[in-house]
């Protein structure tokens, strides 16, 4: 087997949860995080070197505490192999604490490109749980390494992953406000207990919703964002969340939810109106003097992806 010796890997944001969806389903979309990994000569006082551009790099760590060589670490202590000397390159294009899973990108892009160094010891679903693990809930690691909509849940033999069908015609629109909502915070702020109705009236809503984003029935899907596990709760630390919403479904949106912990918010839409959705909420943002980028994008069908260089 040859050595690898340097591999880029390119890894998708999420959106998760997808209104009753709270930690089990999650869809990937177009916008990436790349890393890049190279070997370096042996060299006990320097084994690792970390550069970071792109989105918000001021603000990642560039020593061994950093995520994507945690991950990458996790790696070679799963398989009892001491991790080689590495340079990390990475370039940001997901947002920090938005809820479009930045976290996530760094755990898997730091287990595939360990994995490939490694030889690709490891396989496809060995490296989901690990990454599984390492985040504590499927929800974001399951799309961002295999792309699509994914819905995840324990199985009497581990984790059972289902692709989610999702219509073409069905738009997600992100509204990325510019302040931050850590996950911690946002799960501070949910109840501990929930009554039986809440929970019927999750478990209806989230088959709804997999109809819903299947056939692209606007009825369906209007009905089927709503949920009483998390958003109730998490609205409140979301400036002006019941306006946006209004004004999206005005603009002809099927319905909003937060992405992942927020404070990102995604709004379905159908090919026709999603520039009137992305305009109302990027307005309405803005009324309250806070700064949005609005853009529509796809679902990743790819997922993560590695690419030897050398």
């Amino acid at each position: 087997m040859s050595v690898v010796s340097s591999v880029c890997v390119t890894v998708p944001a999420t959106t998760a949860n997808l209104g009753p969806g709270f930690d089990c389903i999650g869809a990937a979309l177009t916008l990436y995080n790349e890393f890049k990994f190279t070997r370096q000569e042996v060299d006990q006082n320097q084994r690792l070197l970390l550069n970071v551009t792109g989105t918000e790099a001021a603000r990642v760590t560039t020593d061994e505490s950093n995520l994507v060589y945690q991950a990458f670490i996790e790696f070679y202590q799963h398989i009892n192999q001491t991790p080689p000397p590495v340079k990390i390159e990475i370039q940001l294009g997901v947002p920090l604490a938005r809820g479009l899973g930045s976290s996530a990108t760094a755990i898997v892009g730091g287990l595939v490109g360990a994995n490939v160094l490694a030889g690709e010891i490891l396989t496809q679903r060995q490296l989901i749980e690990l990454a599984i693990a390492m985040e504590g809930h499927p929800d974001n690691v399951v799309p961002a390494f295999l792309g699509g909509c994914r819905l995840a849940a324990t199985s009497y033999t581990g984790w059972e992953i289902c692709d989610i069908p999702w219509c073409k015609d069905i738009v997600p629109v992100v509204a990325i406000p510019d302040f931050e909502l850590s996950t911690s915070v946002a799960r501070k702020v949910l109840p501990t207990q929930i009554s039986r109705g809440d929970a019927i009236f999750n478990v209806a809503h989230l088959g709804l919703l997999l109809r819903g984003l299947e056939t692209g029935n606007k009825n369906w899907l209007l009905g089927a964002l709503q949920d009483k596990l998390h958003q109730p709760y998490r609205k409140s630390l979301i400036d002006g969340y019941d306006d946006i919403q209004a004004a999206a479904l005005s603009a002809g949106a099927y319905g909003m939810v937060i992405s992942g912990a927020g404070p990102t918010l995604l709004a379905l839409c159908d090919m026709s109106n999603f520039p009137d959705v992305a305009a109302a909420m990027a307005s309405e943002w803005q009324k309250k003097g806070i700064k949005a980028q609005v853009q529509a994008l796809q679902i990743d069908q790819k997922g993560a992806t590695g690419v030897v260089q050398g």
